[in-house]
């Protein structure tokens, strides 16, 4: 019954990790393939000449939408372009701009609809190569992938006022550009006396500033409703993985965390919200941008989706209560915009011991640090991130980081893999006992049964311990993944030797004698993606059959063939996954076989590793 039972606890265990690895990993490479099929198709449509709008407006009540008397269109509404798709440089080139100058943050703000319209990040490339092109965050309308901010005033249909919109052509005060320690300055003037001052500051990291003011020189009052917008057009290319959340996205008031994948949104068409003290965005894997307004500001706010020339616009806005401003009297509002990575000593952690503040605890915003996206299981994967930062800021390396972390949680859980090896030592040796039962009942298997739990019994053998040391690496495992996965802390962190990126497979590969022969044998067709199989995962694959022989074999043979093939499926199964987590499971694995050897000894049972090895390649021999 024993044995029976760890057969069947071994082809689950290895169902499930087939399970696994076909979700987090298989399905989604062959997703991001068709994704960027898809990508390159939406593109060749790009270079195509087109009469584009550039986008849509805020759609909540009241119709912001409507364009007002006077103006040729609403804010955030269409811009007809004769030029179609232009290279990113001459967008920027064709208006008059303010340039953006931080530590973190390189670009422009356009003068013409004083839009956010092109950022650029100063640390982040887009390979681990220091001089390969910067990430480019916000682009001008008509280019290849516009993305964009927007701030402004709205009236209610029907008015007859004008207000700035995206043609709108702002003059500057001064000549300065914008830095953590110098804001600009916007100032238009319409016909009917309203005078439109905006300051935009920002600071040494990743959050804007816009303060808007409207001074009323005319004889009557005006409404006016304060908005914010972000605009993107253009389904992007996302990892696909389904422990990651990419598109819109928000924490609004008491309706909680609002998620919309691109496809979800596209079915949807629109969603829309009336909260206080809320947020809402954009989010990609390592980048976002969010709107925060004010914590107070009630909040009309939408999510939309628009097909426009085979093109969808994605947009997050939001609406104010209205604001009436007095003849000879003024009016203002502020309101903030984060656009940058998301890097979460920046963004914020909520937790109770070791969390960091960030712009959630410093602007007191609302569960702002689920712009990342931490998971189900934040209760695990943020400890282990914490953890891995805390070894960081000692020795610079986050491969170290994960060979002390794996070392701490081997601390923590000794007390119970003590318990679970001892049982394992003791297994082995009653074994001849276990043996003798069987000859003495070679044809009674309940009495072998009933005399095998006796046994167990007198010496105090929990028979299912063994499994306890895998259980307890599951967790572990699973919050390194996602650790690893999804903070950008992690993206190109290098270890030593040959990996450059530990949260990146290793780019060594057997197949091509690690480089020797000049030929991608994961490009092939239908078992291309077998082919990966780099230094880490082939050291993974040893020290996991170091572990498997520190056993002897089951005596029963399907269970001999799980436990004889596991650590080579393991090998292929890893090899495309983060170098640290094949690290961390190369290293938990050689921590395992020295406390396993040392508790056996310390129990008085013999330590067969060697004599294991050597008995499977006599065998082979024989």
């Amino acid at each position: 019954m024993t044995d029976n039972r760890n057969t069947i606890f071994a082809v689950i265990l290895s169902g499930l990790v087939l399970i696994l690895w076909q979700v987090f990993y298989n399905g989604p490479q062959m997703e991001k393939q068709r994704a960027q099929a898809q990508m390159q198709a939406e593109l060749a449509k790009k270079q195509a000449p087109a009469t584009q709008p550039d986008s849509t407006a805020p759609s909540a009540t009241p119709q912001p939408n409507a364009a007002a008397s006077g103006s040729p269109s609403a804010p955030g509404g269409a811009v007809t372009t004769a030029s179609g798709v232009m290279p990113r440089e001459a967008a920027i080139a064709a208006s008059p701009r303010v340039k953006i100058d931080t530590p973190r943050l390189t670009g422009s703000i356009s003068l013409k609809g004083a839009r956010i319209d092109d950022v650029a990040f100063v640390q982040y490339r887009e390979t681990v190569d220091p001089k390969s092109p910067a990430i480019v965050l916000f682009s001008p309308s008509n280019t290849a992938e516009p993305y964009y901010a927007e701030f402004g005033w709205v009236t209610a249909p029907g008015a007859k006022v004008q207000v700035p919109d995206q043609n709108t052509a702002w003059q500057q005060d001064g000549t300065n550009a914008l830095t953590p320690s110098t804001p600009v300055k916007l100032t238009t003037t319409n016909a009917d006396g309203l005078t439109f001052q905006r300051t935009i500051s920002v600071d040494d990291h990743y959050l804007f500033t816009i303060k808007d003011e409207v001074t009323n020189a005319g004889s009557a009052p005006v409404t006016l409703y304060p908005f914010g917008l972000i605009s993107r057009h253009g389904t992007p290319h996302v990892s696909g993985y389904y422990i990651l959340h990419e598109g819109l996205i928000g924490y609004l008031g008491e309706k909680g965390l609002q998620e919309f994948t691109y496809k979800k949104m596209d079915d949807e068409k629109a969603a829309k919200f009336d909260v206080t003290n809320g947020w809402l965005g954009i989010t990609d894997k390592y980048w976002a941008t969010a709107l925060l307004p004010m914590t107070d500001a009630r909040l009309q706010a939408n999510y939309s989706s628009k097909l426009v020339d085979n093109q969808h616009r994605y947009q997050t806005d939001y609406v104010e209560n209205s604001q009436t401003v007095p003849a000879g009297g003024s009016a203002t509002v502020s309101t903030r915009l984060f656009a940058g990575a998301k890097e979460a000593g920046v963004v914020g952690i909520n937790f109770p011991v070791g969390g960091l503040g960030g712009y959630n605890q410093q602007l007191g915003l609302n569960h702002f640090d689920l712009l990342i996206d931490w998971g189900w299981f934040y209760f695990l994967t943020k400890p282990m991130f914490l953890a891995l930062d805390f070894f960081y800021r000692f020795f610079g390396n986050f491969g170290i980081s994960i060979l002390l972390v794996t070392v701490l949680v081997k601390l923590l859980f000794f007390p119970l893999a003590n318990k679970s090896y001892a049982s394992m030592a003791k297994m082995k040796a009653i074994q001849p006992q276990l043996q003798s039962l069987k000859e003495r009942y070679p044809d009674d298997r309940m009495k072998q049964q009933q005399e095998m739990m006796e046994i167990y019994k007198k010496e105090k053998i929990n028979p299912i311990a063994g499994c306890l040391p895998v259980a307890l690496q599951i967790p572990v495992f699973f919050s390194l993944y996602k650790v690893l996965f999804v903070t950008i802390e992690m993206r190109h962190a290098p270890f030593y030797g040959w990996i450059k990126d530990l949260s990146a497979p290793d780019p060594t590969n057997l197949f091509t004698l690690f480089g020797l022969i000049p030929f991608d044998p994961t490009q092939l067709p239908l078992f291309g993606h077998y082919l990966a199989l780099g230094i880490w995962p082939i050291i993974m694959g040893i020290t996991m059959w170091f572990q498997m022989k520190l056993n002897p074999t089951p005596p029963d043979p399907t269970q001999a063939m799980i436990f004889n093939w596991m650590p080579l499926i393991f090998t292929f199964m890893l090899a495309g996954f983060p170098a640290g987590l094949v690290i961390y499971w190369a290293w938990n694995n050689t921590l395992s076989v020295l406390q396993q050897g040392f508790i056996m000894r310390r129990n008085g049972v013999k330590v067969e590793l060697f004599d294991n090895i050597r008995g499977t390649f006599r065998k082979k021999a024989a």
